[in-house]
């Protein structure tokens, strides 16, 4: 919305008016100005709004519902005083994203609204996935299978516009290799719609699996969001893709307006959800912010780079894959309880050390996935 206020200083010459005060809306041409701007947008609302959406939730009652003593055992005993914190607040960390894009973001651009779409989409999917929680008094909530072919929906959209885009189509069939200079040659002609599906099933459920604990999820979100800002500004840039090697895509440049919201939502969200958390993002922001990030690694071609950038979402996800794996096949647990963190936590971790080690692996991971670009 705010992007067309560059117009003013045209507007100011046509009307023979040469001032620099109108010379100085050009700044709201450029991307970096506006992302810079939604970040601390987003910021702001999150912690403006952090304290009134807080006591709203707990006067709604919707409290985070926590698994019985027979369910979890032991980690019952750590996180039993956790009961009745308010959940659901990744309606404030949504929120700020949305806000704060639809003010900084380019209006047109086609990119822009279909991750908006993708993060609201996931988003409800999650409010609805925790009010029946909340309702019920109970930790399950929607049926996996419902939220899966949800999901499914998701990414036939997805699908649907990529190869039906003629600037797009051709190269969103190939698959970018990190550390490789050539995509695979290999057409997925619609077998994309497998592979979109993967990864927006895989990046929202694997975010929803690690906010597990005060902050874990968010820190990890915020170093991921700023990584990918990186990338999809290179992306949308031509001249920086040619010297990377990189795919140049169309469109993908706006997006860093969105990440950097994320960015900065995130940051206000922290304020109130980082050790002692005075609210949870629930499933409403877990999943929503997962698949936003999925969402935009499929709009700039790097997917597969999404696997070492949120090394600890797949850390976190594959430990419970393995576990589980491995009790069917075997009967035996490969760790003390799965996610990953609730392990290091029955291992005599305190809270608070699991999460800052894991928010250090994760800038690390983000360090890595950016090195990337160099060794090709």
């Amino acid at each position: 919305m705010l992007y067309y206020l560059y117009q003013l200083d045209d507007w100011a010459r046509a009307q023979g008016i040469d001032s620099d005060f109108f010379k100085a809306f050009n700044v709201f041409y450029y991307i970096t100005f506006r992302a810079i701007c939604a970040g601390i947008t987003a910021f702001l609302i999150s912690l403006v709004f952090g304290n009134y959406v807080i006591r709203k939730l707990i006067s709604l009652k919707f409290g985070q519902p926590i698994r019985s003593k027979e369910e979890v055992n032991k980690l019952f005993d750590l996180h039993g005083a956790k009961k009745g914190t308010p959940t659901m607040g990744g309606i404030l960390l949504v929120g700020s994203v949305v806000i704060s894009t639809l003010l900084w973001a380019r209006p047109e651009n086609p990119f822009v609204w279909l991750v908006l779409f993708s993060t609201v989409f996931l988003g409800g999917i999650g409010f609805y996935d925790d009010w029946l929680k909340v309702s019920k008094k109970n930790s399950k909530g929607l049926s996996s299978r419902l939220k899966f072919g949800l999901q499914c929906v998701l990414a036939g959209v997805f699908t649907v516009f990529f190869l039906t885009n003629p600037k797009i189509s051709t190269i969103a069939q190939q698959l970018y290799i990190p550390f490789s200079k050539e995509p695979l040659a290999l057409t997925l002609g619609w077998g994309t719609f497998i592979f979109y599906l993967l990864v927006i099933v895989g990046t929202s459920n694997a975010v929803n699996l690690t906010d597990g604990l005060d902050g874990l999820a968010t820190g990890c979100t915020a170093t991921v969001a700023a990584t990918y800002a990186v990338l999809v500004y290179i992306a949308g840039n031509s001249k920086a893709t040619a010297y990377l090697q990189i795919p140049y895509i169309v469109f993908s440049g706006e997006l860093t307006v969105l990440c950097v919201a994320l960015l900065g939502a995130c940051l206000g969200f922290l304020w109130w959800n980082a050790y002692p958390a005075r609210v949870f993002m629930g499933d409403t922001g877990s999943l929503a912010i997962g698949g936003m990030l999925g969402a935009v690694s499929i709009c700039c071609k790097q997917e597969l780079l999404l696997v070492i950038v949120g090394g600890v979402f797949v850390i976190e996800a594959m430990s419970v894959i393995l576990q589980v794996a491995s009790f069917k096949l075997t009967g035996r647990r490969i760790i003390k309880m799965s996610p990953l963190h609730h392990h290091f936590e029955l291992s005599g971790w305190k809270e608070n050390t699991v999460i800052v080690r894991f928010w250090i692996m994760s800038v690390l991971f983000a360090l890595l996935g950016l090195a990337t670009l160099k060794l090709r």
